[in-house]
């Protein structure tokens, strides 16, 4: 089994009396690039700031590389590389002259700085002022920064906000090569499931502070319950007939969904709508996406959240 690198025991971070990080339980094994998912103003990013030691938790623990995160915080913070937020650079200077005030603070070789450059594929354009620099490069540049120290692990907050989809593919093909290439463990956030879905093995999903779902991808995508979607002359009375013979159906607009069956199960309950002077129009499979996954969750999340928040 692979031993966990960020693991969290009822993580809690109020401000006033709100809690924007309630009893988080996250675990990140070696090797994983786990995505950190939810809404906007879903605790994301104060929950990374936590991990990062720049913002104190309000209570629970957090245990990086196996040690206790608040008493070994220095050289915890030596093994991680992170990008929170929009990367800030001197303008002014080129992306290799960034690069060097940095090698300088953390007391890393010279040959590092053109090892990353050359990860993140800016060599050619590391002497261009960063002010020249599209936003693409400029995250690019972030990352190259975050990787600079050799860590272990690479925190990325939103690595791929605002780019462009070139941009974006870059990114994503730079990230998944991380802990096959380089050996790091990545933890991403993002409020975009599609995002995650290319680039994440593992994902946890948060809304409004609470962890609702902690697995794998594949895990998350097995939820996806495939329906028949029907269309009829008469959506009420043909409702109410399925229902009397046993099925559970749905109402949406002019649609019915019904659970999923073999092949009979769906001819049976379109016999029985025509016996009964119902024409069915329309018959088709209707599969969840992701996205409807992860909208039902966090509204469930949210739904379960509400009685506490009143509290």
């Amino acid at each position: 089994m692979r031993e966990s690198i960020i693991k969290t025991t009822g993580l809690t971070k109020k401000f006033k009396q709100t809690k924007v990080v309630d009893d988080v339980q996250l675990n990140i094994k070696k090797g994983e690039i786990y995505g950190f998912l939810g809404p906007n103003g879903a605790g994301k990013t104060t929950t990374i700031r936590m991990l990062l030691g720049l913002m104190k938790p309000t209570a629970g623990q957090i245990e990086i590389f196996g040690k206790d995160f608040q008493k070994h915080k220095i050289e915890t913070l030596r093994k991680i590389g992170s990008l929170v937020e929009a990367p800030s650079y001197y303008e002014h200077l080129s992306g290799k002259e960034n690069l060097e005030v940095l090698r300088k603070l953390l007391g890393v070789p010279k040959s590092r700085m053109d090892h990353v450059l050359s990860i993140v594929r800016l060599t050619k354009d590391a002497d261009r002022k960063v002010k020249e620099y599209s936003l693409g490069m400029k995250q690019r540049l972030g990352i190259a920064s975050a990787m600079l120290g050799d860590p272990d692990l690479l925190i990325l907050d939103e690595p791929t906000n605002g780019l462009d989809p070139s941009g974006i593919q870059e990114i994503r093909e730079l990230i998944q090569s991380m802990p096959d290439q380089y050996g790091m463990t990545v933890m991403l956030s993002s409020h975009l499931l599609s995002e995650m879905e290319q680039m994440a093995t593992q994902v946890g999903i948060i809304t409004k502070g609470k962890m609702i779902y902690q697995d794998s991808i594949e895990e998350l995508k097995s939820k996806a319950m495939p329906q028949i979607r029907l269309r009829t002359k008469d959506t009420a009375a043909a409702k109410a007939k399925l229902l009397s013979r046993g099925y559970i159906v749905e109402r949406k607009g002019d649609h019915l969904y019904v659970e999923e069956g073999t092949d009979q199960y769906v001819a049976d309950m379109v016999a029985a709508l025509v016996e009964n002077q119902i024409p069915v129009y329309r018959i088709e499979e209707k599969k969840q996406s992701l996205e409807d996954i992860f909208l039902d969750l966090t509204k469930e999340g949210e739904e379960d959240y509400a009685p506490h928040s009143a509290s």
